[in-house]
């Protein structure tokens, strides 16, 4: 199999958690779209970044089943493996930034592809569901204390191809952000951690703690 980095996108404060992605940094060695997929799909990540030139940030994004213009945790790992001020993917350019042990993405809510953002009353509830039959991709989310912005969440991808929880999701916390208009520190899954920061002219941020796996 081809080399490829593992890293933890949105890790907790401990340094724990985090959901896993693939890297392939000499995306060349793999050029075909058929061939990408395949190797996302044996790989197994909810999703495989393959970099196509690492001075510019150009980068190629797959889940097992499909590719993704724009992903969030792709996003953020990337951009802090390869210490760039910006991504170009399919959906746009993708600012980037560090910021201490944070690394920071800029993109749009309209770059993301269709989720359900499904609010519950409470953070026990989140954490007492079950995952939902697939077909639909569910964020579920709530308030765990609304005037300092922090939120529980969990994210069932919905696709059938053997990721039935994403650990931490980069673009559903964006599209939440902009939904609401507001910061948001979240805790999600088993406990990862992302921040989001709404900025001018409708981008948002995105930001957490990286970790290189192996």
């Amino acid at each position: 199999m081809t080399d490829y980095d593992v890293l933890r996108v949105f890790c907790g404060p401990n340094g724990g958690y985090g959901n896993e992605l693939g890297v392939v940094r000499e995306g060349s060695v793999m050029p075909e779209r058929g061939e990408r997929q395949a190797f996302a799909a044996k790989a197994g990540f909810s999703e495989t970044v393959f970099v196509d030139d690492p001075e510019r940030g150009v980068i190629d994004i797959y889940t097992p089943t499909l590719r993704l213009p724009f992903a969030g945790h792709p996003c953020v790992g990337a951009a802090w493996l390869l210490d760039v001020p910006e991504l170009v993917t399919p959906a746009g350019v993708v600012g980037a930034r560090q910021d201490g042990e944070f690394c920071w993405i800029e993109a749009r809510a309209e770059w993301v592809p269709p989720r359900t953002l499904r609010r519950y009353g409470s953070a026990s509830e989140v954490d007492d569901l079950a995952v939902p039959p697939p077909g639909e991709w569910v964020y579920a989310w709530a308030w765990e204390d609304e005037p300092a912005g922090r939120i529980r969440a969990r994210a069932f991808p919905g696709r059938g191809d053997g990721i039935d929880e994403d650990e931490a999701t980069g673009a559903a916390a964006l599209l939440l952000t902009d939904r609401l208009g507001r910061a948001l520190n979240i805790t999600q899954g088993a406990g990862s951690q992302i921040l989001t920061a709404p900025q001018p002219d409708g981008w948002t941020e995105v930001g957490g703690r990286v970790h290189l796996e192996r």
